[in-house]
């Protein structure tokens, strides 16, 4: 890890957040969030950049808006390590109460979004991670492509209510709870990451939550994510698989939702890649440590805020079998892509 530009590091002693900005090329777009992150007023706060080998030119213009600056600071990675990779590098650099994180083709809908977020954690001592609502940068309506939580839940947008995941376009996190349960798994590279970390903070004890009423405006375009269009669907597969591997779910009783993959892998002209994904699922699942266990009340609290807004089997393989993956452009989400694999999450 090289430092770019901005300070060396954050501020001694306590303050309030870091914000966290992934940037891999997309200067223009990247640059405007991170505006959009030193633009957070209400509260103390450190924002780190960190590039996973934008070209030369790129980052050169990225280190622009961080020049000088003391509140925050830009580091390289030198390549790409997917976003558990990236994201963990950039909280360990900080030491702030939360952790918030924004993608580099989002920006905050308003400069106190990030304190409000500290003030309902303050408020809620049981409160580990809470999700934004994502909102189309050109239009203000919901990103439809960015809902990461059961259908029936999207006339609840605008409200809030308990889940077991958040979407990583716009989220924080209490850095209490990122200690208590552990990093991003970095093995995932690419999409489920949040998921996996959520599942081991509720395992913990902590809840998730999505608010509503706190919101980043994402840059929907047709440009496409470099090295990951390609693969999404293997990611999305291989990656769910492995982390029921890692709570201990036999491949017997994995049968049924590998079955679901296969089907709508075949349905969409994926089959070769969802057998790829399977067996490379095996292959990382071998090498897992003695599985985690999740207790009585954090399976209720998974139950009660998960499986029960998704409907029955049938309903199941009519919205998340029978259908057509999505695009796969930039304004296609990790979100989306994950909510074609949830069946029996």
């Amino acid at each position: 890890m090289r430092h770019v530009a901005g300070a060396a590091g954050p501020p001694d002693g306590r303050y309030d957040a870091d914000i966290v900005i992934l940037s891999l090329d997309r200067p223009e777009e990247t640059v405007a969030a991170i505006g959009s992150a030193l633009a957070q007023s209400g509260i103390s706060r450190h924002v780190f950049v960190v590039d996973q080998g934008s070209r030369p030119e790129a980052l050169a213009r990225i280190a622009q808006a961080v020049d000088g600056r003391a509140d925050a600071t830009l580091v390289s990675l030198g390549r790409n390590l997917g976003v558990p990779g990236g994201r963990n590098a950039g909280t360990r650099l900080g030491h702030g109460t939360i952790i918030a994180a924004i993608d580099n083709d989002a920006e905050f809908a308003a400069p106190d979004v990030v304190a409000r977020a500290a003030a309902a954690f303050a408020h809620d001592p049981s409160l580990g991670a809470i999700g934004f609502r994502i909102l189309v940068d050109a239009t203000g309506e919901d990103d439809a492509s960015s809902w990461g939580y059961a259908a029936s839940l999207r006339g609840r947008a605008a409200g809030c209510f308990d889940a077991v995941t958040f979407v990583g376009c716009g989220h924080a996190i209490r850095r209490q709870t990122w200690d208590d349960a552990g990093a991003y798994d970095e093995a995932l590279f690419f999409t489920w990451e949040e998921f996996d970390f959520c599942q081991r903070a509720i395992a913990r004890g902590w809840r998730i939550a999505y608010r509503g009423q706190l919101c980043v405006r994402h840059k929907v375009c047709p440009e496409q994510k470099r090295g990951r269009s390609d693969d999404r669907w293997f990611y999305v597969v291989r990656n769910r698989l492995y982390i029921a591997r890692k709570w201990g779910m036999g491949w017997t009783a994995l049968a049924p939702r590998s079955a679901a993959y296969l089907a709508k892998g075949a349905y969409n002209g994926k089959a070769w890649q969802t057998v790829r994904a399977v067996a490379a699922a095996w292959a990382m699942a071998r090498r897992l440590p003695p599985p985690l266990r999740m207790g009585y009340a954090a399976r209720a609290y998974v139950t009660a805020n998960d499986a029960a807004h998704r409907g029955s089997v049938l309903t199941r393989l009519r919205r998340e079998v029978l259908v057509r993956l999505p695009a796969t452009p930039k304004s296609t989400s990790r979100a989306t892509w994950r909510g074609s694999g949830a069946l029996l999450r």
